[in-house]
């Protein structure tokens, strides 16, 4: 079986290429330019971009299994054109190049912020996608990715979509929003922590899930893989015992960071940073504690492994891969822990 996978260089998609060699599939991987995730992996690797319908198709051609992991991330309050552009007219490149090529099984990698999460006690299934203008722009264009897969499963596509809480793990080679906290911590250059937390799930999870999905998954079914609810503090607690030095002290309230958010943001922009303190941020911290699997559970088999064990893993291969990084020691410090939206 020949398996593509978009995205094949980011977190998710790097684990997943590794997941599929190790059971003997023939993997293609859709990347852009960055590469080092894959490197001395034994795939297919072709270069385009998802925003390419013509690279997109050449990229389905003979495919019998697309997983969907291509995405633009963003934490930012303003409309961004580039989230439009590869979350929502990539998805609908991949859509369609699926349903040209015919025998092909889709599985789409969303979020549980494509979600409308206000005021929901738990977060499952059942929700609705985001739509109001009170969504951020990157959980508006998840949603909206997600209608262009629906398209396609009224339109005939065997389709699945999977959609993973706050992502942690090995393999973040970039790193992510939150392999980047826990080098600062590692690196004693983190200033203070924020209040809030997330639902935290092993990257390696996503991936069993994701594989679960693609065997099992019904046609134009959701799954949500969510993990374990930890407090930042908490989590940065597990991390620093882990690898032995102190947790910063200093813990902000969200109540501050709101107030603190947008002014946060503009200043970012200005100085053309990437802004990790902004409204969008403190939101997703303010989140509900509990993400439902219990779909994913009973009919894929998903199951998640304890959280300490992976932050164990987590902060072994970030001081491995990035030892470099670490040994710089103290750095310029780039602010609060951010979510890993």
């Amino acid at each position: 079986m020949t398996v593509l996978v978009t995205g094949a260089a980011g977190h998710v998609g790097v684990t997943l290429v590794r997941a599929l060699l190790a059971r003997g599939r023939r993997v293609r991987a859709l990347v852009r330019s960055d590469t080092e995730g894959l490197s001395g992996l034994d795939v297919e690797l072709f270069r385009g971009d998802v925003r390419d319908r013509r690279s997109v198709a050449e990229a389905v051609a003979g495919a019998e299994l697309v997983v969907h992991a291509a995405a633009r991330i963003s934490l930012s309050s303003a409309d961004d054109p580039h989230l439009q552009a590869v979350n929502v007219g990539g998805t609908a490149a991949v859509v369609d190049a699926c349903l040209e090529a015919g025998a092909c099984r889709l599985v789409h990698i969303s979020s549980v912020h494509a979600l409308d999460l206000v005021g929901a006690a738990t977060v499952d299934e059942r929700l609705p996608l985001a739509e109001s203008r009170d969504a951020s722009p990157y959980d508006r264009s998840k949603a909206a990715a997600e209608r262009e897969v629906l398209r396609g499963v009224a339109a005939g596509l065997d389709a699945v979509i999977v959609s993973p809480a706050a992502v942690i793990g090995p393999y973040d080679f970039k790193p992510s929003q939150v392999g980047r906290l826990l080098l600062e911590l590692r690196r004693g250059s983190l200033p203070a922590l924020t209040g809030g937390g997330q639902s935290w799930v092993d990257v390696r999870d996503i991936v069993d899930g994701v594989l679960a999905a693609a065997e099992r998954g019904r046609t134009g079914e959701r799954y949500l893989l969510g993990g374990e609810y930890r407090s930042v503090v908490e989590l940065v607690e597990m991390a620093a015992k882990e690898i032995g030095v102190r947790r910063p002290r200093v813990v902000l309230p969200l109540g501050l960071l709101g107030v603190l958010a947008p002014t946060a943001e503009r200043l970012s922009r200005l100085r053309g940073r990437e802004a990790t303190l902004t409204p969008v941020s403190v939101r997703a911290l303010c989140g509900s504690r509990e993400v439902s699997s219990e779909k994913a559970e009973k009919e894929l088999g998903y199951a998640r492994r304890p959280l300490e064990e992976t932050v164990a893993e987590t902060m072994a291969w970030l001081c491995e891969h990035h030892r470099r990084e670490v040994g710089a020691g103290r750095g310029s410090a780039r602010g609060v822990a951010a979510s890993g939206a």
